[in-house]
């Protein structure tokens, strides 16, 4: 099953509901805002630094990149539109931020007219990333710096051993997630092919036990995408559910996956 994102028009309105809150909760926990900083605090923001948020969602990273020092101004672009709509209420109080509806393929914006663009998980979604970056390579000004920040989807796992039934589950999410689960470990290559200098590089692991924000419901979605493509049957869809949720009870649930920044300069 393909990447529902390859499609965003024809995902369903309740999962559009769905994933505008999950992206909230994402940037909320410790560990993604934490990466936040991180990937940032090696970008080299100009004063009065101009920014791009490519795939930007609901806004939480380019609410952060606004009140980030240096920072003039930050515009953000997605394709859908009920995303946009939610990040406009969510940053209606920041006077500095804007958000348009555009296709990363194809944005709507001078050469040369960004101090820094920001791709915040959203290159492993899109079928020839290296158009994205011929776009960003376009609106950046000569010496201008992308940052990207995406997941080593090859590294996401709940399993405590071998044959673990819920890691079945994990890889169904990928599947029905992710278009290119391998694409950041070839972005150093991709990036100078791009025409970019990469300059920095970090590994953000994000480990939950405890209290699982994200990976409880990567578990509890592919379950359904399993039963949904007729892999199992809905006895087994909620077997699996249950038992994700007894790991959590009893504190023997693991997640984790592995996300990547990369800093480059535009030539």
């Amino acid at each position: 099953m393909p990447d529902i994102y390859v499609n965003p028009e024809a995902i369903p309105a309740a999962v559009v509901e769905e994933i505008k809150h999950s992206l909230e909760r994402r940037a909320a926990t410790p560990q993604q805002s934490a990466a936040l900083t991180s990937y940032l605090s090696d970008v080299d923001f100009p004063e009065g630094a101009r920014v791009l948020d490519i795939g930007c969602g609901t806004g939480p990273q380019a609410r952060r990149l606004a009140g980030w020092p240096g920072v003039r101004e930050v515009v953000g672009v997605d394709q859908l539109e009920p995303f946009l709509e939610r990040a406009r209420e969510l940053a209606a109080e920041i006077p500095n931020l804007s958000f348009q509806q555009a296709d990363a393929r194809e944005l709507p914006f001078a050469d040369g007219s960004f101090d820094v663009v920001v791709l915040h998980t959203l290159l492993t979604h899109v079928p020839g990333p290296d158009g994205v970056l011929s776009e960003v390579h376009r609106v950046l000004r000569p010496g201008g710096c992308v940052a990207i920040y995406d997941g080593d989807f090859s590294t996401m796992s709940v399993a405590t051993s071998d044959a673990d039934p819920l890691q079945a589950c994990i890889n169904a999410f990928v599947k029905g997630n992710v278009h290119d689960k391998w694409l950041v470990r070839r972005l150093p290559q991709i990036l100078i092919e791009a025409g970019f200098a990469p300059q920095a590089a970090r590994s953000h692991g994000h480990l939950e036990t405890t209290t699982p924000a994200l990976t409880k419901g990567w578990t509890e979605r592919g379950a359904l995408y399993m039963y949904q493509w007729g892999r199992i049957d809905v006895a087994m869809r909620d077997a699996l559910v249950v038992e994700c949720h007894r790991r959590i009870e009893i504190g023997a649930f693991y997640g984790f996956m592995n996300y990547v920044s990369l800093i480059a300069t535009r030539a």
